[in-house]
């Protein structure tokens, strides 16, 4: 690589660092605002309360935090203890907290994410590091999936933020990804504004152009 594509790469990974951090601040300060009521709400997410999602954000970041802290031990740990099986009975066993220990927990989970970032050496962001689906992805990748995961969820909680909402500088990083992960590029997309399709592609908005119906992420 280059001293000039390096320099693109690092770059990139600042801008992930800053989303991811706003990110979670702008969903950290909307759930200081839960109540026990809203956390037994469900959410946008079939068969998941607030109490799910809010979890499932906290165990996400701690799974960041987790490969990220091997790939500083020079070690590839899986991203859940127990898998994706491991992941869903933590979930259910954190959705029905108060609402008090689920923020509380979130901004702990934060906190440790944050802390993992700080502990990262310039040269351990090309680590390998591996995702519960088994694939193997250098540790910068995590920060750009983290930003996309509070994003996402955020609006699936239901209280008012919406893919309107979504920063510009998010919208423009994860859409290449976004129609990547469709597979391949599909007709119906000429002239469709960005964040639709970034929005449809996760199945957080109706289908542009006729489109078909994409199931949740």
């Amino acid at each position: 690589m280059t001293e000039s594509e390096r320099s693109t790469v690092d770059d990139e990974l600042q801008r992930d660092l800053a989303g991811m951090h706003a990110a979670q601040a702008a969903v950290q300060a909307r759930l200081n605002e839960l109540d026990d009521i809203g956390a037994r709400a469900p959410s946008r997410l079939p068969g998941w309360s607030v109490g799910h999602l809010v979890t499932h954000l906290a165990r996400n970041a701690d799974s960041v935090a987790r490969r990220l802290d091997g790939a500083a031990r020079g070690e590839v740990v899986d991203q859940y203890p127990g898998g994706a099986e491991g992941r869903a009975a933590e979930i259910d066993a954190g959705a029905g907290r108060s609402a008090g220990e689920l923020v509380d927990d979130l901004a702990a989970a934060h906190a440790r994410l944050d802390a993992a970032v700080a502990a990262m050496g310039d040269d351990v962001w090309d680590a390998p590091t591996r995702s519960v689906d088994g694939d193997l992805r250098p540790a910068r990748d995590l920060p750009r999936g983290r930003w996309r995961e509070v994003e996402v969820h955020h609006v699936d909680l239901g209280l008012g933020y919406e893919p309107d909402d979504w920063p510009d500088a998010f919208v423009r990083r994860i859409l290449p990804f976004a129609l990547a992960d469709i597979g391949h590029r599909l007709p119906g997309l000429a002239g469709v504004e960005p964040r639709t399709i970034v929005a449809w592609s996760y199945g957080r908005a109706d289908p542009p152009g006729g489109l078909p119906v994409l199931d949740p992420f």
